[in-house]
């Protein structure tokens, strides 16, 4: 057996072992103490034992003054512990997303049962009904369907390359609008790419090759990883820092009003829309310059476009399904809850029923209605949804449950009183400050992991102000997602960095604009449009 002997005991022998003894003649090779350091002290090890290390640090030499603050200094130590393995990633992302679950009952923080309701509401439904949707979408093809429609809409002749990267951009915020950004943008930039696909490379080909063809390769990928983040920001299941903040303002705030879906869309799609044209404005100065369509009209034509929707074939049964169930499912989210004078399908249910549970009950369906395929299949089954993000779902529920422990603590109060200097500004430096701040953070960190620590906070100083909460949560929440500077800001830049069209100068040149905007769309809608939509809501 590969240079040794194998000799078994007969079963009579009462002396012989139970296993059988392997005669090896190889030398066995003993590792010298140095080797063995070097194996327990890998730069792994190491980020894994720093999260241990730090919250020690804090319980025993931190002093958040009087006796009363044990516990909020125990969350503040499972605070580092978490965000120090985050940040580094010394353990995969879903488990620290758990470790609530067993540091807050042994640091005397929460009760086992409070931790784990938090990764099981109505937000997480939404998800979940959400995710579903979107993988039956990506299953059948749709997503690839409608962005060569749109696409084909604005490939005009003679072709003019700020109309179709408007075409490739808007058709992205769209479908990031109604699943996750990530997703959104992982699911179009193939999309994007095949449409580059088609345009000479300076690398690949001998013959000179016009500046505005690898320009206008930047523009698409730009132009696809910033629409998913703007579309996003319209609606809640855009991005996990929507549901965040509508998870805090249930925890903190109970007795008032949920924030529906249709409630945010009213604020955040004419945001989302003027952040969006400014987008498209920056890209088109800097990326299409005059002649770009002259230039691309040889490698980018109608009948490409044609050819590969017709590979596809027409609409069968199943996918015309989808998009039935998908439809549905937003008509449900925005006619929940529309106005008190026009009062929703929630009211017959006395506010019972949530976005979660139209989003979990049409999800159902694509599991009962046949796909007409092959016989007894459904349009979904659970083996299609192996795919689902569980990393995205276990993140939220760590997102929710940091937000209890922080206000059942106390941290909040603790840590808002640092911040005591923002109270005496007036609201319109606030909100600017605010978003900066969250907007700065972002780009070292998660928006997710951002909105987390910020919000809380920002909660706690509108209290001390006598001001509407939202009117600060929102802008640190949205100011969590202007991560437009660099590759690591979100998963969405690393997708389009990796396509190797963009470098980090392009993304600064992009994204700088962009975040200024946002900053002041969001300073001047806020106190404005926010304060109409969000009137009604209690929590003051």
């Amino acid at each position: 057996m590969n240079g040794g002997d194998v000799t078994v005991a007969g079963s009579d022998d009462l002396k012989s072992p139970l296993l059988p003894v392997v005669h090896n003649d190889e030398p066995f090779e003993r590792q010298t103490v140095g080797q063995q350091l070097r194996t327990i002290f890998t730069p792994k090890n190491c980020y894994i034992a720093l999260g241990p290390l730090l919250c020690a640090v804090v319980c025993l030499c931190v002093d958040l003054g009087g006796d009363e603050t044990t516990t909020a200094r125990n969350m503040l130590g499972v605070l580092v512990w978490m965000f120090a393995w985050w940040l580094t990633e010394a353990v995969p992302m879903p488990i620290t997303s758990m470790t609530p679950l067993f540091l807050f009952p042994l640091f005397g923080i929460s009760a086992a049962d409070d931790v784990a309701n938090s990764y099981m509401d109505d937000v997480i439904s939404l998800v979940l009904g959400s995710f579903i949707l979107a993988l039956a979408v990506e299953h059948y093809n749709i997503h690839r369907r409608l962005a060569l429609n749109i696409t084909l809409v604005f490939c005009v002749e003679p072709l003019n390359a700020p109309l179709l990267l408007l075409g490739i951009c808007a058709t992205t915020a769209f479908v990031s609008m109604w699943m996750h950004n990530v997703a959104a943008a992982v699911m179009m930039m193939p999309v994007a790419t095949g449409i580059l696909q088609r345009l000479p490379s300076s690398s690949s080909t001998t013959e000179v090759v016009h500046p505005a063809v690898g320009k206008f390769s930047r523009a698409v990928v730009l132009g696809v990883i910033y629409s998913a983040a703007v579309g996003g920001m319209s609606t809640l299941t855009g991005t996990g820092v929507n549901l965040i903040l509508v998870g805090m303002w249930k925890s903190y705030f109970p007795e008032a009003d949920p924030i529906s879906f249709s409630q945010w869309f009213f604020f955040g799609f004419p945001l989302a829309l003027c952040i969006f044209v400014v987008l498209w404005c920056v890209l088109c100065v800097m990326y299409c310059p005059k002649g770009a369509g002259q230039a691309l009209s040889p490698y980018l034509h109608k009948s490409h476009l044609r050819r590969e929707l017709e590979l596809l074939g027409p609409m069968n049964f199943a996918e015309k399904m989808v998009l039935a169930v998908f439809g549905g499912l937003v008509v449900l989210w925005m006619t929940r809850n529309i106005t008190d004078d026009i009062p929703g399908w929630g009211r017959i249910f006395a506010g019972r029923a949530g976005d979660g549970t139209v989003s979990v009950m049409m999800a159902t369906l694509l599991f009962i209605i046949p796909s007409n395929i092959k016989k007894g299949e459904k349009l979904m089954d659970w083996n299609k949804c192996k795919k689902l993000p569980w990393n995205i779902v276990l993140l939220l529920g760590a997102g929710f449950a940091i937000a209890d422990g922080v206000r059942t603590s106390g941290l909040a109060e603790v840590l808002s009183k640092g911040l005591v200097f923002l109270e005496t500004a007036p609201y319109w430096a606030i909100a600017p400050t605010v978003c900066l701040i969250a907007a700065t953070i972002t780009e070292f960190t998660s928006n997710n992991a951002t909105t987390t620590l910020l919000v809380p906070l920002l909660i706690e100083i509108a209290k001390n102000m006598g001001i509407h909460p939202l009117l600060l949560m929102v802008p640190g929440a949205i100011g969590a997602q202007f991560a437009f500077l660099l590759p690591t800001g979100t998963p969405s830049n690393v997708v389009g960095f990796t396509t190797g069209h963009i470098e980090i100068k392009d993304m600064i040149k992009t994204g700088l604009p962009l975040k200024i905007a946002g900053t002041i769309f969001l300073s001047i809608l806020m106190p404005t449009l926010g304060a109409y939509v969000f009137a009604s809501m209690g929590g003051v």
